[in-house]
């Protein structure tokens, strides 16, 4: 995809790897719709933007402010090229520490966040015939460690949506695409591990958010269906499909360290 003049909605996009690749897609001529629940973040974000840009206050778990912000900027710009579907969080505590609410709370963002924001647009592109819907997962969707139970859901969720999703839509000129990153240096670390334990004892593998950023920009751009991150990650996922049990035998010090 030639991303001059393409309008790319990012939701999440007030901080971290939402932000920059606003930031990043502007520079390569993009059209970046900035999406998030904070105001003064965004404005933060869209400081950093040169060229032309959106910004809407929109909080993902209230369906009818979705389909409002979607309808006003397809008022305002015409259409949506793609749709980076980014917003989320995470907690990590046991499963008995976690409340069910919290069980609630983060599936309502972290997936039905993706769910409400892609319903939003889906007609439009099929009425195109063109689009790419990514949506941000997590390594988490694919291997699920002690304390991340709750999370992990979210992101298999995600991922069981995305794979249905671009199955369905294949044959109709939509690219559905997953991005599965593992540790990022960001903010996520402050709501999901307060103590900063979990955050010190990944540090080697930790990547920077510039690093993804550029990733899901180069994704973005060749139309990509799915990523791993970081690359060596791929490999072992296939591992751990094809030999699941002596994997988390194998690999259960080294995962389980929140």
């Amino acid at each position: 995809m030639v991303l001059q003049d393409k309008v790319v909605v990012i939701t999440g996009a007030s901080s971290g790897i939402g932000a920059l690749t606003a930031q990043m897609l502007s520079k390569r001529g993009a059209v970046p719709i900035l999406l998030a629940r904070s105001e003064d973040k965004l404005k933060e974000t869209a400081a950093g933007i040169q060229g032309v840009f959106g910004l809407y206050i929109c909080d993902v778990t209230d369906e009818e402010q979705v389909v409002k912000t979607f309808a006003d900027i397809l008022s305002t710009h015409g259409r949506i090229d793609v749709l980076l579907n980014n917003a989320g969080y995470g907690k990590f505590a046991s499963f008995t520490e976690m409340e069910s609410r919290e069980f609630d709370e983060m599936m309502d963002v972290n997936y039905m966040g993706i769910v409400r924001c892609t319903k939003a647009v889906v007609p439009h592109m099929l009425e195109r015939g063109s689009g790419q819907i990514v949506n941000v997962a997590s390594m988490a969707g694919k291997i699920g460690t002690a304390r991340s139970v709750a999370y992990s859901a979210t992101k298999h969720a995600v991922l069981g949506f995305t794979n249905a999703l671009r199955q369905e839509l294949r044959q109709q000129g939509i690219i559905v695409s997953a991005v599965n990153p593992g540790p990022i240096a960001t903010e996520f670390f402050r709501t999901a591990d307060p103590s900063g334990s979990y955050e010190k004892s990944v540090a080697r593998i930790m990547m920077t958010p510039e690093h993804v950023a550029k990733k899901m920009v180069k994704l973005i751009e060749k139309g990509k269906e799915e990523i791993d991150l970081p690359g060596f990650a791929a490999l072992g996922i296939r591992l751990y499909g094809l030999f699941p049990r002596l994997a988390d035998k194998l690999t259960y010090n080294m995962m389980n360290r929140k």
